[in-house]
């Protein structure tokens, strides 16, 4: 889903798939906090991206959630008609294959749901791996990872900062930097914009 599809403000961004609009904190809100600034300076050494940056990191954010829809929806095609055939496939199984007389039909029967299941699950473990593995999907997810982490500190620094934003998890998995990696999410804005955020 696009940012355009939920009518985004010039600020805006989504935090959870589904969830409210939440607004942008300014780079010059969590600079101002020492330990948070520090943690953003070491950030934009380690992960080659500038978290003070107003303009790039809304668009981090912005690209953060549709690529949890993604993999949310990738889930959901792959996930939803493996989990009703293989939960179909044992149901037939108990109530009425295993009481076939000959052993000829019951392992035809068998060997066709085995067939299947294993095909559908072929398919969503690819589509996972496709969107999770992703080292340019990766490299974005690292960034909000690190964004999040940055911007916890500076609330705890006393800065003005929303609870629970920027509204999204941890990334326990799948959010691994890769250097090597031509970064799409790298943004050219530097420094002020127009609207005075750093």
């Amino acid at each position: 889903m696009s940012d355009e599809d939920h009518d985004l403000g010039p600020w805006e961004f989504i935090g959870r798939r589904g969830g409210d609009k939440a607004t942008l904190v300014g780079g010059s809100v969590i600079a101002d906090v020492p330990e948070a600034r520090r943690a953003a300076e070491e950030a934009r050494r380690e992960l080659r991206f500038d978290f003070l940056d107003d303009r790039a990191v809304l668009e981090l954010l912005r690209r953060r959630h549709v690529d949890e829809e993604d993999m949310f929806n990738a889930g959901f095609v792959h996930g939803v008609p493996l989990a009703l055939v293989g939960f179909g496939a044992v149901l037939y199984w108990a109530g009425v294959a295993q009481y076939w007389e000959t052993a000829a039909p019951r392992n035809a029967y068998l060997a066709v749901a085995v067939t299947v299941v294993v095909t559908q699950f072929f398919f969503f473990v690819r589509s996972a791996m496709s969107h999770w593995g992703d080292p340019v999907r990766q490299n974005l997810r690292a960034r909000a990872a690190r964004y999040r982490k940055i911007a916890h500190i500076a609330r705890r620094g006393g800065a003005d900062i929303p609870a629970h934003y920027p509204h999204y998890g941890p990334y326990p998995f799948a959010a691994t930097f890769r250097p090597e990696v031509d970064d799409r999410e790298q943004s050219d804005s530097k420094g002020a914009d127009d609207h005075g955020h750093r």
